[in-house]
C-alpha cells in the first residue's frame, strides 16, 4: 500500500465512541430544562433541593405573587379595602402583554381585581393596583422625582422592602408586573409562596379555575369580563396554585403548589425553554419531591 493510501485509510476511520456515562440515578432530581428550580416545603419554606443559578434571574409575572401580597396586606389591615373601587388610567389600560381587558376609566373593586392579577396574568391590573395603593407607602427619599414622577414607584419600592423583610436577598422588583427585568432565584420565590399561601384570600383566588366580574365605565354602562387561570396544573387533582410567567428575557417560569397524604409542596422553575416546559419540569420536580422528607 503506498503512502498516500495509506494516509487515506487513516483519514477515514471514524472517531472512537466516548466511553458510556453510568446509569441514572434513582435517588436523585430528574432532568430539568430550566435554567433553575427549588421544591420547598409548603409549610415551612425550607428549601428541600434546589439548582441554583450563578446570578438572579428574570421572573416575569411571578412577580404578581408579590403584588398581590402587597394588596393583601392591606386588606388584612382593613378588610373594607376589599371593596374600594379601582379606576384604571390610560396608562394601566394600555399596559403591555397579558392582561384583564379592563379600559380606560372603568371601575372595578379590588376583590374582583384580584382574580384579574393572578387568573389571566393581567399586567393592566398590576399597574392599577400600584397605582392606586402607592398614596399608602412613603415615597422612596433617594428616588429622583423629578427623572422618575411614576406615580406607582412608591408601591415598588414597597414590593421591595418587603422582600428584604422575607430575607429575599437575591430579589429585585423595578416594576409591578414583571415586564421590565424584575429578579429573583428559585429558593426567594419559594420563600415567597410559603408566606402568602398561608392567606387563605390568596389561596383562594390562585386556586380558582375561572373567574367571572362587572366593570363599570365612566358613563355607568357595565360589561362582564370572564378570566381563565393560565396555571394548567389546576387541571389536575392536587395542584392548588400559584402563578406562571413568560417574557422574552424570562423564558417561561412557574410556581407551583401541590398537595398529597397531607404533605405541602412548592416548586419553582425559572428559564424553562417553553410553556410547554415548565409543566414538564414541575411535574417532575413534584414527583420527586413527594419521596423527599420534610423538615422535622
Amino acid at each position: 500500500m503506498t503512502p498516500t493510501l495509506l494516509l487515506l485509510v487513516t483519514l477515514a476511520q471514524p472517531e472512537p465512541l466516548p466511553p458510556r456515562m453510568p446509569p441514572d440515578r434513582l435517588d436523585g432530581p430528574p432532568v430539568v430544562s430550566a435554567k433553575a428550580w427549588a421544591v420547598a416545603d409548603g409549610r415551612t419554606g425550607a428549601i428541600l433541593a434546589a439548582a441554583d443559578p450563578p446570578e438572579p434571574l428574570a421572573i416575569a409575572s411571578t412577580t404578581k405573587i408579590m403584588t398581590a401580597w402587597l394588596v393583601l396586606k392591606l386588606v388584612a389591615a382593613d378588610p373594607k379595602v376589599l371593596d374600594e373601587v379601582v379606576t384604571f388610567s390610560a396608562k394601566a389600560a394600555n399596559t403591555g402583554g397579558t392582561s384583564a381587558k379592563i379600559r380606560n376609566g372603568e371601575k372595578v373593586a379590588v376583590r374582583d381585581l384580584l382574580y384579574g392579577l393572578m387568573l389571566p396574568s393581567g399586567n393592566d391590573a398590576a399597574r392599577a393596583f400600584a397605582e392606586h395603593f402607592a398614596g399608602r407607602y412613603p415615597a422612596d427619599p433617594k428616588a429622583d422625582t423629578k427623572a422618575d414622577p411614576d406615580p406607582a414607584a412608591p408601591f415598588v419600592a414597597a414590593m421591595n422592602k418587603e422582600a428584604a423583610a422575607l430575607k429575599m436577598t437575591s430579589t429585585r422588583y423595578l416594576d409591578p408586573h414583571g415586564l421590565g427585568l424584575n429578579r429573583s432565584t428559585p429558593r426567594d420565590l419559594a420563600a415567597l409562596a410559603a408566606e402568602v399561601l398561608r392567606n387563605e384570600l390568596f389561596r383562594a383566588v390562585v386556586g380558582t379555575r375561572r373567574h367571572t366580574c362587572t366593570v363599570t365605565a365612566q358613563d355607568g354602562t357595565t360589561r362582564t369580563l370572564v378570566w381563565d387561570n393560565s396555571n394548567r396544573l389546576l387541571g389536575i387533582e392536587g395542584y392548588d396554585g400559584v402563578k406562571t410567567g413568560t417574557t422574552g428575557a424570562a423564558g417561561a417560569c412557574l410556581v407551583a403548589s401541590g398537595r398529597r397524604d397531607g404533605d405541602h409542596r412548592i416548586v419553582v422553575v425559572l428559564g424553562a425553554p417553553s410553556n410547554e416546559a415548565r409543566y414538564v419540569d414541575a411535574r417532575n420536580l413534584f414527583r420527586f419531591a413527594w419521596h423527599l422528607p420534610g423538615p422535622p
